[in-house]
């Protein structure tokens, strides 16, 4: 009788048990099931959050049924544990499991700033300040305070910085941004540089900078970069000046108004180069990688003139008749879809 009743006791016990233990696994096996969202969710963890917290945050948030599944995975894999603050983008078909390992690694959501090929320093700032998610820590500083920071003081800002699309997480800033711009810039000119035509004539890495944001703002036709290049170093070292309204804008700052007149064109600013000789104190805009290498490796050539077509070309001269007839072609009797950069190149994503 004692028997039979101590394997009734201890067959209750193991099926209590199995019992249990079907239960537990059934709760941890939910963390293999997809949350349900029917967009990307962002969650974020501040920094010093602990797993629990990141747990009982996502059951609040109705990604998690129950946090218990989620606390019990960390203690049996305490690995996992090990949540990196930071913003994260929980997406469709993502399983908690998918959620933890994501935090693991430290996967935040990245977010974007362009900078385009031609903006001014002025440009950027104002991208910088309107970009959402930025930490902003230069909002009131000034330009010379901005190069400070950047490790640049007492240095002019244009052109100092590279265009491109630079991807942060939440929290960073825009000093962040900025610095990794400026060294962008330092390497790319350093690299152009080391290969460069030692007959150039450019007496530094800033000199090519300069005259690769005229280049950057002559022309919009990638293919003419090299030529346009070409036709400013043959001025250059003829001694020519070298003419180009782009440095005159820039010199006109805020009273450039869409049009220069002839007044414009005789006043003398530092940047007027039809009244200075060789290239302005300072570079005009953003120059890209492919205007930066067109100023160290110009096209060779006979030209010293050009002139806007109206398409977003332009059209070479060897002499200063041919240029005058040029002008009076594509520039005094102005075509009616003038365009002064390419026309967008028509596909079916751009129609």
């Amino acid at each position: 009788m004692i028997r039979k009743l101590l394997i009734s006791v201890i067959c209750v016990g193991a099926l209590a048990a199995s019992g249990g233990a079907l239960w537990v696994w059934q709760g941890l096996e939910t963390l293999n099931v997809p949350v349900s969202v029917a967009e990307p969710v962002l969650f974020d963890v501040p920094r010093g959050t602990g797993f629990g917290q990141v747990a009982r945050g996502l059951e609040a948030e109705g990604l998690l049924e129950d946090s218990l599944w989620m606390r019990l995975h960390g203690r049996l894999h305490p690995e996992d544990t090990r949540v990196k603050a930071g913003e994260y983008e929980i997406t469709r078909g993502m399983t908690p499991r998918d959620i933890v390992r994501q935090m693991v690694d430290g996967n935040t959501k990245q977010w974007g700033i362009q900078f385009i090929e031609g903006w001014t320093f002025r440009d950027m700032r104002q991208a910088l300040a309107n970009t959402e998610r930025l930490t902003k820590e230069t909002t009131d500083s000034s330009d010379a305070e901005v190069m400070a920071a950047v490790g640049a003081e007492g240095e002019h800002p244009e052109g100092r910085f590279f265009p491109d699309t630079y991807a942060f997480s939440r929290g960073e800033s825009d000093l962040d941004i900025l610095r990794r711009a400026f060294q962008r810039m330092e390497s790319v000119l350093a690299a152009e540089w080391e290969s460069r035509d030692e007959s150039l004539p450019y007496d530094s890495p800033y000199q090519a900078l300069i005259m690769a944001s005229i280049v950057e703002r002559e022309t919009g036709a990638p293919h003419e970069r090299g030529e346009v290049a070409g036709v400013f170093v043959r001025r250059l070292q003829k001694g020519m000046r070298l003419q180009t309204d782009p440095t005159v804008i820039y010199g006109m700052g805020d009273s450039y108004i869409g049009r220069i007149t002839r007044k414009d064109l005789q006043r003398h600013t530092p940047y007027n180069t039809y009244r200075i000789d060789g290239l302005p104190p300072t570079p005009i805009a953003l120059p890209g990688k492919d205007s930066i290498h067109a100023a160290l490796n110009p096209a060779d050539g006979d030209t010293y003139y050009f002139v806007a077509r109206g398409d977003g070309s332009h059209k070479f001269s060897r002499t200063l008749k041919e240029h005058q007839q040029a002008v009076r072609e594509f520039q005094l009797n102005r075509r009616s879809d003038y365009r002064s950069s390419p026309a967008p190149v028509v596909t079916e994503d751009n129609p």
